[in-house]
């Protein structure tokens, strides 16, 4: 049942990265008020002062006990993210979740079973498919631009040195969403099974925490649409290699690759048939329009400006720009309309588990030296 004239009371938990989402939720039309919620005291204060945010709270328990809030957006370490999205849904509140759902298959069971008992929703927060250059290629799909889907390939490259322990030698697969997503998105598929290789050498001590040998992991997944098979490379250690998301896109009329973050798409239209040898290819770059038309004027300038973050403590994400190339407003929107509108979210539980599923069996497998893994499917749950 949809109540297109209630506001919703949101809580946002964790601000390294969330602090990138308080403003926006307070600048949304169908939002009542924002709190925050960071278990550093300081940082909850400085956040709060600078940006006005009254509500404030330090542990997750608090917000879940309390009856002041309709959703929490979670956007805390990755090991945590099965089990409090769980406990949001129990609580009788709608779910948001940065990227990935969780790191086991059991985690997603857990998060798919709770939403349904619940009628909560739940949103994994995946950035990668509210991008400028996502949403033009959805366009170009929409309009039958690529013709038949040949071929996908995905890829996500950084290093994360230095970063909070729990990222130290953290399988690669399992933070692969954000080049798993677009892939699936775009095909309307689900990944089935997968090939997994490790590669490389990691040092001794990365290797502790999650017996993880491999600082990069490639994939080939069989998908659920005939003949179509994607390719997807994540790197996180030891890889001399500027941080990218990338996708690309093989069709049997037009193509679209994307390789660095710093330069627009390249588009690659095939000629007629001709006598000779090969057709003619055209090719040239394209720059992905910002689409402030998807979404309220209030959220229209979180495409192009930058928020204001604490400038001694940087985020890969603002440092890009525009929220992940514009993505931020496009997910806090359809989380938000879509409990409004009492309808499923875009990402939902179930497409949450199939895209973080993907990864997590991809390196299942190159643990098992490239053997084949069959990827659950979380509809028949």
């Amino acid at each position: 049942m949809s109540d297109q004239t209630k506001k919703i009371r949101v809580a946002i938990a964790g601000l390294r990265f969330g602090g990138a989402f308080a403003p926006i939720y307070h600048a949304h039309p169908d939002v009542e008020y924002v709190g925050i919620c960071d278990p550093d005291a300081e940082r909850l204060q400085q956040y709060g002062d600078k940006f006005g945010f009254e509500r404030r709270h330090t542990e997750l328990e608090e917000i879940l006990l309390s009856d002041d809030y309709d959703a929490v957006h979670l956007v805390t370490p990755i090991p945590l993210h099965g089990k409090q999205a769980v406990d949001v849904l129990r609580s009788g509140k709608h779910c948001a979740c940065t990227v990935p759902a969780a790191t086991t298959l059991e985690e997603l069971h857990a998060i798919v079973k709770a939403q349904r008992e619940s009628g909560k929703n739940y949103m994994m927060m995946e950035t990668a498919v509210y991008t400028y250059q996502f949403l033009h290629a959805q366009r170009m799909l929409e309009q039958g631009e690529f013709g038949r889907l040949q071929f996908l390939r995905g890829a996500h490259y950084q290093d994360m040195e230095n970063w909070p322990a729990y990222w130290n030698g953290l399988p690669p697969m399992h933070y692969a969403t954000h080049a798993v997503g677009p892939l699936l998105a775009i095909a309307g598929a689900r990944a089935t099974k997968v090939h997994c290789f490790g590669s490389g050498v990691m040092r001794e001590e990365l290797r502790q925490q999650y017996g993880n040998p491999f600082p990069v992991e490639t994939a080939i997944f069989q998908l659920d649409k005939p003949n179509l098979s994607a390719e997807v490379t994540r790197s996180l250690f030891h890889t001399a290699r500027s941080y990218m998301e990338s996708f690309n896109i093989y069709g049997e009329q037009s193509s679209m690759e994307w390789h660095m973050e710093d330069e627009d798409q390249v588009l690659f239209r095939m000629g007629p048939l001709e006598e000779g040898r090969g057709r003619t290819m055209a090719a040239a770059r394209v720059h992905p329009a910002a689409r402030p038309d998807l979404l309220p004027p209030e959220l229209a300038r979180y495409i192009t400006d930058q928020i204001d973050l604490n400038p001694d403590d940087p985020h890969q994400s603002v440092l890009q720009g525009n929220g992940h190339h514009g993505s931020h407003p496009h997910l806090v929107h359809e989380f938000v309309r879509s409990i409004v509108e009492g309808r499923s979210p875009a990402i939902d539980a179930v497409t949450a588990a199939d895209w973080t599923a993907a990864g997590i069996c991809a390196h299942e497998s190159a643990m098992k030296g490239g053997q084949e893994v069959a990827i659950p499917s979380f509809d028949e749950q």
